[in-house]
């Protein structure tokens, strides 16, 4: 065992040092070769980081980059432990521009490995917004969530559409790329997990009046989420209350009728009488009353049964 990690830190040690003379066809080669040795071995992955390897690796990140030299730098920089010096360094435009330009053209598993990479670079505390407010990666990442025939893109391309969401700053891009009416169409299909990601990405947009509008114009918003009421989670119910109440206080009179339609106030009664928190129910209780605005007492009771929501 300790001999295969020996050869592993020496073959890793080796590619290195071949990497920094060759060119074209066999950098590619270099680079594939490092990838197995990284992959499969702790010391090869140690050594690359000890002997420089990730600033050699990050200088072949560049706009003129070919995409068979950039998706095996990814993948091997997604496999080290990158220092704080190693992200600040990667989080160069050029280099970023890169890393998007990869995702965009790359197989699954390459996509996946941008998502990662970026994410790494999201977690340094030197991280500005400005570094993910890129259309082109929104588009790719998009893509990557709406892609049917690769599911296994759904989660990492929502967990770092999340992570971006939460910069304020890039919110109304997120918007203008057309994300709501794409999200708010997936909803239907995603899994618990995916699905959780999609609600807290439509809330975040919703704090900004483009998401606000952009959720109160697509016709499967209220809907969707008056039928994920009380069923998968309290965070999934938190959400998608909260995204009713941003859109039935925009538009009271159009959006609460569409809601109580929807069988939204007998839901809201179901979340009043459930054991979520005491927020949760005074929000409902908030937006019942909203909803009860538009309607006689008597009328509004025969909306509040329970019968359609059961069905």
């Amino acid at each position: 065992m300790k001999k295969r990690s020996e050869d592993a830190q020496g073959r890793a040690s080796e590619l290195l040092s071949t990497l920094k003379k060759v060119k074209g066809q066999a950098r590619i080669q270099t680079l594939k070769e490092l990838k197995q040795v990284v992959v499969s071995h702790s010391t090869a992955r140690k050594t690359v980081v000890d002997e420089g390897g990730v600033a050699l690796l990050s200088s072949l990140l560049g706009p003129f980059t070919s995409y068979a030299v950039g998706s095996e730098v990814v993948a091997i920089l997604v496999n080290l432990a990158l220092s704080s010096e190693s992200k600040t360094n990667l989080m160069q435009p050029a280099k970023v521009s890169s890393i998007v330009d990869i995702l965009n053209e790359g197989s699954l598993e390459t996509k996946v490995n941008c998502v990662r990479l970026i994410e790494t670079l999201m977690e340094e505390k030197d991280f500005r917004s400005e570094i993910v407010s890129s259309h082109s990666l929104l588009v790719a990442l998009m893509r990557l969530v709406r892609d049917k025939r690769h599911p296994n893109g759904h989660l990492p391309g929502l967990g770092l559409l999340k992570l971006i969401s939460m910069h304020q700053q890039v919110r109304s891009l997120i918007v203008s790329i057309g994300a709501i009416p794409q999200l708010v169409e997936l909803i239907p299909v995603l899994n618990p997990e995916c699905l959780e990601l999609a609600l807290f990405i439509l809330n975040a947009l919703s704090s900004v009046p483009e998401g606000k509008q952009g959720l109160k114009d697509c016709p499967n918003t209220i809907p969707n989420m008056v039928k994920l009421l009380m069923r998968i989670s309290e965070s999934c119910t938190e959400y998608a209350l909260s995204i009713l109440w941003s859109v039935c206080k925009l538009s009271p009179d159009e959006c609460s009728l569409i809601a109580v339609d929807a069988g939204l106030a007998a839901k809201l009664l179901l979340v009043i009488q459930s054991g979520c928190s005491p927020e949760l129910k005074q929000r409902a209780a908030e937006l019942l009353k909203l909803c009860s605005l538009n309607y006689s007492d008597t009328i509004f009771i025969s909306k509040c049964k329970l019968t359609r929501t059961i069905q």
